[in-house]
């Protein structure tokens, strides 16, 4: 017998943004809005095709979050200039009458981005507050919440401190006021304890680290993460299979990023981009079954391109009789436009998750990041057909309707 009911599936799903007047939050806000009016299509969004599957439906989903910035959605969107001025002016009125409620701020873990006063409270006083935002927003589209974390990558932090790695020290640690608990992880516990599963879209430390992974297993609360995995990473899991399937062995692989959006402008500082080029490093080696030792790789901030992000690749490779070729990629993209899609779409995944009783990390979501989160220690698997066609495995066996995806999933073999 089916579980899809009407109070599942076909109700709300509010999906609160953690960075929510950032450009890939506005995108997403507006984007959602285009598609509830019959504005636009929902290309671009990876799940659309399967509309058979016990996913909440995109007309159901509602949009409210976070951000250190007061601008309504319109204004911040007009600022962002990702979108074009007939799409904004379709949904002026709705982006208007959106203010996102104020979010955690604490200078020593993000500057740039960040304005002039950190937060006042305590842990536990701050912890209270999401919550109660929450149970808010879940009271007014009377549905559920899940959370996403698109706000700017913090800066790096050491975990070596058992409070990152038991969840009675981490419990000490907040009625302490640590200085060493995080926004982003203040946010990650706020939404474990309160059962609304989390998604981190961002290279920052939150759920991921085994205090919190503990704990959302215990408390049966899906989590994932991190980073997600949009353009040159992405592009990176599809190729290198590839090559590695033809025997040409990957010599060098040089990547190249300038973006001018405010994620960039945080990854001008070295402590938060530490955290960024984190997540793209093990992903050749994972792919290719061994290590490229000329694998560099830069991202650079430079303000004139936006959101307009160029990622450029030059690959040295060798075939047969040792012979060398070269291959060059130059994707020349919108950083918002790829990324806001996943985002819906990983929020749509842990909703399901959540109401089919999964708790703790979901694996199956890996396809969507760079960095992606595993239950117990052993390494993820990044490349990309192998990922999609556990992400269809996973819909297929937590959907009520398994033969939804027939012909589209090539099984592993037993």
């Amino acid at each position: 017998m089916s579980s899809t009911t009407p109070s599942t599936k076909a109700s709300n799903l509010g999906i609160a943004i953690i960075g929510l007047g950032g450009a890939v939050g506005t995108t997403a806000a507006a984007g959602i809005e285009l598609i509830r009016r019959g504005l636009q299509q929902p290309t671009g969004l990876p799940l659309a095709e399967f509309s058979d599957l016990d996913l909440v439906p995109y007309q159901n989903i509602r949009i409210h979050g976070w951000d250190l910035f007061d601008h309504n959605l319109y204004e911040a969107a007009q600022t962002h200039r990702v979108l074009s001025r007939e799409e904004l002016e379709a949904v002026a009125n709705d982006l208007g009458s959106r203010r996102p409620w104020t979010a955690v701020s604490n200078r020593n873990y993000c500057r740039g981005v960040v304005g002039e006063r950190d937060s006042t409270g305590t842990h536990r006083e701050l912890i209270a507050g999401i919550q109660q935002q929450l149970s808010a927003f879940a009271s007014d589209i009377d549905g559920r919440v899940v959370v996403i974390n698109l706000a700017s990558t913090e800066h790096a932090v050491e975990i070596t401190d058992e409070i990152y790695h038991r969840a009675d020290a981490f419990e000490r640690a907040l009625d302490d006021n640590h200085p060493g608990i995080s926004p982003a992880m203040l946010y990650a516990y706020a939404c474990i304890t309160q059962g609304v599963a989390y998604g981190n879209f961002t290279p920052s430390r939150s759920a991921e680290i085994p205090a919190l992974r503990e704990l959302a297993r215990d408390r049966t609360v899906p989590i994932a993460g991190k980073d997600g995995k949009t353009g040159q990473t992405f592009l990176k899991t599809v190729i290198a299979p590839a090559l590695r399937a033809r025997a040409l062995h990957v010599d060098g692989w040089f990547s190249t990023n300038i973006l001018g959006n405010r994620d960039g402008e945080a990854l001008r500082h070295p402590e938060s981009l530490e955290n960024k080029i984190g997540t793209k490093g093990d992903v050749l080696t994972n792919c290719l079954g061994y290590p490229v030792e000329d694998h560099l790789v830069k991202i650079n901030y430079y303000r004139p391109r936006g959101d307009d992000k160029e990622a450029w690749d030059n690959i040295d490779i060798s075939g047969f009789l040792g012979h060398r070729m070269q291959i060059k990629v130059d994707f020349l993209c919108k950083d918002s436009i790829l990324a806001a899609p996943l985002a819906i779409e990983i929020a749509r995944c842990l909703d399901l998750a959540n109401r089919r009783g999964q708790g703790g990390v979901v694996e199956s979501l890996g396809v969507f990041f760079k960095a992606p989160m595993t239950a117990g220690d052993h390494p993820p698997v990044h490349s990309f057909p192998e990922q999609q066609m556990e992400l269809l495995r996973w819909l297929r066996a937590t959907s009520a309707e398994p033969e939804a995806v027939a012909g589209s999933f090539v099984p592993r073999p037993e």
